[in-house]
């Protein structure tokens, strides 16, 4: 453990979820509501469907936050909205759209609790798009997150340009999937492909590459090369380490942090509630860790400081853990 441990930690990728009850606007497709995912989601996320039909969506972040306060380690964390997939008049298409979660439903229920921040999603195909875009800055967002084989976001489209030059101008960094995106019932994968964020990237954008392309492959290439190239390329693309101490992508993270010249790009993340999941346990990593560290971990009551402890023994340095300077305006600590 470091000699240093106040709560000043940002979890920069946490998700929520609604089902539209109280209003939320949110929706889940049939799809994946006939799913084993939807059923794991809602346990993971602490809530099941007949307590949200009756106290409504916000209750997922209610709990996050209750549960985030009794964090020893991390302060706060950025909860994500999900834009929707659209048609070719740039509206929601919802027999394409696995989730929806609007912006202002994030917005308003973050805005309760001090330890939750606003990360926006918008399609940049929407018509309204740089609208919507500065609406979410001043309602208080701190990124703009995309998972572009889900939402059918072609990060390289030139016609972006026009939006990229506003993120820019407004300070917010871009946190997109890259890699295999095995969440959902289906995906464009190639859309997960890093190199097509060179046009984000050549503009100026701060991009956040969420889990480090840490998994598929693209062009016969690992996406993790590709990343790596354009880390060389441009001192504006970081990464987060969520999800990286899930079993289904062990190894990575070591791999990751053997790029010493990156740590002052990483950035912590826990991609929850895949972290209150059977996918992420200290008993995978045998290899690495004595079992007595272990049983430590695994004794740890809150997931969040469960999690930083794992990432530590695991070899994140504290620099990891303290990176804000992605943050247009770091926010002050609750």
């Amino acid at each position: 453990m470091p000699n240093d441990t106040r709560k000043n930690i940002i979890d920069i990728h946490c998700h929520t979820a609604g089902i539209g009850a109280g209003e939320s606007g949110c929706f889940v497709s049939p799809a994946l509501m006939g799913s084993w995912k939807y059923w794991v989601y809602l346990r993971a996320f602490g809530v099941t469907e007949q307590e949200l039909k009756r106290e409504g969506d916000g209750l997922v972040m209610r709990r996050t936050s209750e549960r985030l306060a009794q964090s020893e380690r991390v302060a706060s964390a950025v909860i994500l909205a999900m834009d929707g997939v659209v048609d070719a008049n740039g509206n929601l298409d919802r027999s394409r759209t696995e989730m929806f979660i609007p912006n202002e439903f994030v917005a308003k229920e973050t805005a309760k609790y001090p330890n939750l921040l606003f990360g926006a999603s918008i399609n940049p195909f929407r018509p309204d798009a740089i609208e919507r875009l500065e609406r979410a800055a001043e309602s208080g967002a701190v990124l703009l997150k995309w998972l572009p084989a889900i939402q059918h976001i072609d990060p390289a489209d030139e016609r972006l340009i026009p939006f990229y030059l506003k993120l820019k101008q407004l300070g917010l960094p871009l946190l997109t999937h890259t890699g295999k995106e095995s969440s959902f019932t289906s995906a464009k994968e190639e859309l997960g492909d890093p190199e097509r964020l060179r046009l984000p990237l050549f503009l100026g954008v701060t991009v956040i590459a969420a889990h480090a392309a840490s998994s598929g492959k693209s062009q016969g290439e690992d996406n993790h090369d590709r990343f790596l190239r354009l880390c060389r390329e441009f001192p504006n693309l970081y990464a987060d380490i969520s999800a990286l101490t899930q079993i289904n992508r062990l190894g990575h993270l070591q791999r990751l942090l053997k790029q010493t010249e990156l740590h002052g790009r990483l950035l912590y993340g826990t991609d929850m509630p895949l972290l209150r999941t059977p996918l992420v346990t200290p008993f995978a990593y045998s290899h690495v860790l004595p079992l007595r560290r272990m049983v430590e971990i695994a004794r740890i009551a809150n997931v969040w400081d469960r999690d930083v402890a794992l990432k530590e023994a695991l070899g994140v340095p504290e620099l990891v853990f303290n990176n804000v300077q992605w943050m247009k305006d770091t926010p002050p600590l609750p």
